[in-house]
Formats: C-alpha cells, structure tokens, sequence
C-alpha cells in the first residue's frame, strides 16, 4: 500500500510539473481610434513602452503559474492605474464632466462573470467586477449600489477628481478603452475590460464593456475576447459572443472568426474605429481591427512577444 501511494505521488509531482511548463499566451488592448496621422514617434514609442510594462506583470505571472484569471486582473489594474489610457486614472468625462467607469471580468472554465457600470468613486473598477462574481450571486451592479458594494469589501473609494490628469497628459494621449485575456497553463481562459465610456457620453449611457457577450466573454470551450470601439454596435452584434459561437457552432478558426465579426458585421454598420483581442483554447492570439491603430502588446510561452499601436 505505501508503493502504491508513494507511486502516486511521484506520478502526481510529475504531472504538476508538466502542467507547470504549460504552454500560455496572453494579449493586451489600450483602446482603438483614428488619429494615427496625429502621433508621433515619440508618442508612439511611449505608448508601447506602457503596454510592455503592464504585458510584463502578466507574463510573470503566467510563467509562474497564476490563473488566467488573475493575471488579466492584475494587467487591468496596471493600465487602469496609467492616465495614458481612457480606464481608471485618465478616465473621459461624461456630458455633466463626470468620470462614469465601467468593467468586466470573466472565467472561461465555469462561465462565471463580474461587472460593474457608471461608477464614479472605485479607484480599480476590474477589482469590484472581481468581486461581483466572486462575492455575490450577480454579474453586474450598477452605479452607487456598485460603490456602497465596493466599499463594503474593503476596495479603495476616491473622489472623482482622482480620475482627471493635468493638461500635460491630456494633450499627448490617445485615450481607449483598456482590455487583456489569457491562456493559462492549466488551459483555462479569462478576459477582462475597463473603460471611462465614450467622452461627453450621457450621464448613466453604458457601453459594451460590462455587458458580458459584448464587449467581454471568456468561455474555455473557444475564446477569450476582450473589445473597444464604439460600444453601442458592440452590443448590438454581441461580437465577443458572436466571435466565441462562429468558432465553436461553424467550425471557423479564430482568426476567420474574429475578421467575419469586425469587417463583415462591423464595419458595414459604420463601425470604423475598434478592434479585439483574443486568445483561443490553443493559445493562437488575434488582435483584429478596423481602424488605423489599436495600443496592443502579446507574449506567448513560446517566447513569441510584440507590442503595436499603427496598422502595419
């Protein structure tokens, strides 16, 4: 009998070894737009040296053996944290000159979600999404119900104002939605957003981001996508779902997926200017838009790693 169990366990360090070493990938957006004439070099090279930072913390972690889940967590809070991204610090306003934040998190191996919409004082809306999926039995709290909520489990509340950056930041950057998903080693998948919403939007208007199907859905039978753009189409077209179902119900690859959704169903609505994110149950990534640049940095396990904001 102690064979046997000693056996076992040498077979069971072995496999958790294996599992470790574990191929991963994971892909990162900071929002697409139309303003490429107007960027600079130096602009540029800012830009990926930002989304090579926050491309780094989840590589560590997902080298290391972190789920997918936390890892897209952690890059999410990373950009949410950077005023050169429309998420978090650097926030857009709404009509009344109001930062309104929205965020969403999803686990593709259980279908679980989170998400919160038109907060005004979470400093890390991703970390109150977190929590909505694993501390309550909802997907999305809206607005001060999402706050008090926040507040309750312990997560930092700011003034509003902590949102705006001085004028300097402002005037050099190209503001988008921020996004990431992941391929972990234990092949499971996860995708998360954060955004400020469209600029001058409605008080109370909320996009696709925390809309789960729309601008974020993970699911570990396909895909994991993570979308920025004109979030009232995206919801329309439900184009993260719409992407994960041409891949699992008609067989297409996720390249083939992604491109059917973006330009086929997309862009004849007039919806010109976003883009996804994507990584597949086999680790392939996808970072598919329409627009003349998309901020987005990837790594694979493999060693394969770029970052980009023009179309090349």
């Amino acid at each position: 009998m102690k064979k046997i169990i000693f056996t076992f366990s040498i077979l069971l360090l072995v496999s958790c070894m294996a599992n470790a070493q574990g191929k991963w990938a994971i892909a990162l957006h900071g929002g697409a737009g139309g303003a490429s004439e107007n960027m600079t070099k130096e602009q540029i090279a800012i830009y990926e040296a930002e989304l090579l930072k926050s491309l780094e913390i989840g590589k560590q972690m997902l080298s290391n053996g972190s789920s997918a889940l936390d890892a897209v967590e952690a890059v999410v809070v990373s950009l949410e944290n950077n005023p050169m991204f429309n998420a978090g610090k650097g926030a857009v306003t709404n009509s009344e000159g109001i930062h309104e934040l929205d965020a969403a998190i999803m686990d593709g191996s259980n279908l679980k979600a989170g998400a919160v919409a038109g907060v005004r004082d979470v400093k890390n809306p991703i970390k109150a999404a977190r929590l909505v999926m694993d501390s309550t039995a909802h997907v999305l709290l809206i607005a001060d119900g999402a706050s008090v909520f926040a507040k309750q489990m312990g997560l930092e509340i700011v003034d509003n104002s902590y949102f705006s950056v001085d004028k300097k930041v402002k005037q050099h950057s190209d503001k988008g939605t921020v996004g990431c998903v992941a391929l972990d080693v234990h092949g499971s998948l996860a995708a998360a957003t954060s955004t400020g919403g469209m600029r001058g939007k409605k008080w109370g208007r909320v996009g696709d981001v925390p809309i789960i199907g729309a601008g974020t859905y993970a699911n570990n039978n396909t895909v994991a996508v993570s979308g920025t753009g004109h979030g009232e189409l995206w919801i329309r077209r439900v184009v993260a779902y719409d992407i994960s179902a041409l891949m699992e119900y008609k067989g297409l690859s996720l390249e083939e997926a992604a491109n059917e959704v973006i330009f086929n169903k997309i862009s004849p609505m007039g919806g010109s200017g976003g883009g996804i994110i994507a990584v597949d149950k086999n680790g392939n990534i996808s970072l598919v838009f329409n627009t003349s640049l998309m901020h987005r940095a990837w790594a694979k396990s493999t060693g394969e790693q770029g970052t980009g904001v023009l179309k090349k």
